[in-house]
């Protein structure tokens, strides 16, 4: 399937998705005061594929499913599953010896991953991509780092998370053409989160109270962060670029520290708006002048 920038449904899905992913770090943050980040992220994720259950069997039922895009649903979605199990657990790790900033601006370079990756499978990556993605990725270094950048223990696990991140984002966009968005969705979820579970109830101390205090966060992130954001993304990228799509998803930074300023009483500097319009000017410069040399 040929995929382009130019989609409206698609980028409205994607702006979403960053949108419920970046007010996410605010239920993450809120939740974890009670449990640990792995039995949040099992939790979250297995809530999100069940979410998914009703719909699936409705459209089964209603025979939306391409019989096609039905098959080897299970090996796509382990695979997925855990490839964004990897990426959540080395991001968490990391962020245990780093800044959270700086665990921001360093897990962002999966914009400029994506597009490499893409170079080695064969996608043709343009100049605008190109262009868009470091407009962004400069952005996002404005936004996220405030003081002198200096390399930390954890820094080499985050820049793996992105890594896999950007794998994630590469591995999507190819199983989208040949697996039902849905089905494929709940499958990854699942696997996601019966293996950040397994690990929370081998590293961390899980009780049904704890779990009850952090139940508004879980629900926030099982249902809008997981069921309804990840399931967003697929179904994007049917249609859209891999490398454009990286470069919107990267606004959840965005909406983070918005998300802290409005929810948290976070403070929002020069800098920080500074990082936001560049990271929108590199939206533009691929959508806008892309859109006027494809017109001409």
């Amino acid at each position: 399937m040929q995929k382009g920038i130019y989609n409206r449904g698609a980028i409205v899905m994607l702006w979403l998705t960053a949108a419920i992913w970046g007010f996410a770090f605010v239920a993450q943050r809120a939740g974890m005061e009670f449990i640990g980040p792995f039995t949040f992220n099992g939790i979250r994720f297995l809530l999100g594929s069940a979410s998914l259950l009703p719909l699936i069997f409705w459209m089964k039922y209603k025979q939306k499913t391409p019989a096609a895009k039905s098959r080897n649903i299970v090996r796509g979605g382990l695979l997925a599953g855990i490839v964004l199990f990897i990426g959540a657990s080395l991001q968490q790790a990391g962020m245990v010896y780093t800044e959270a900033g700086k665990a921001g601006f360093i897990t962002g370079f999966y914009v400029i991953l994506v597009p490499m990756i893409g170079v080695f499978i064969g996608q043709h990556i343009t100049k605008l991509l190109w262009a868009g993605a470091l407009v962004a990725l400069a952005g996002l270094y404005l936004l996220t780092i405030n003081g002198p950048f200096v390399l930390q223990k954890g820094d080499l696990l985050i820049l793996l998370s992105a890594f896999f991140w950007a794998i994630h984002v590469q591995l999507i966009n190819k199983l989208v053409d040949t697996h039902a968005a849905l089905p494929l969705s709940a499958f990854q979820f699942a696997v996601c989160g019966i293996l950040s579970l397994a690990t929370g109830f081998i590293f961390e101390t899980i009780t049904i109270e704890t779990i009850l205090l952090a139940i508004w966060p879980l629900l926030y992130g099982g249902l809008m962060s997981v069921g309804i954001a990840y399931t967003l993304q697929v179904v994007a990228q049917q249609h859209v670029h891999p490398a454009y799509a990286s470069i919107i998803l990267s606004f959840e930074t965005v909406f983070a520290v918005l998300g802290g300023w409005l929810l948290l009483g976070e403070l929002l500097s020069l800098r920080n708006l500074a990082g936001c319009l560049l990271m929108l000017a590199g939206i533009v410069v691929v959508q806008v002048w892309g859109s006027r040399k494809e017109a001409t």
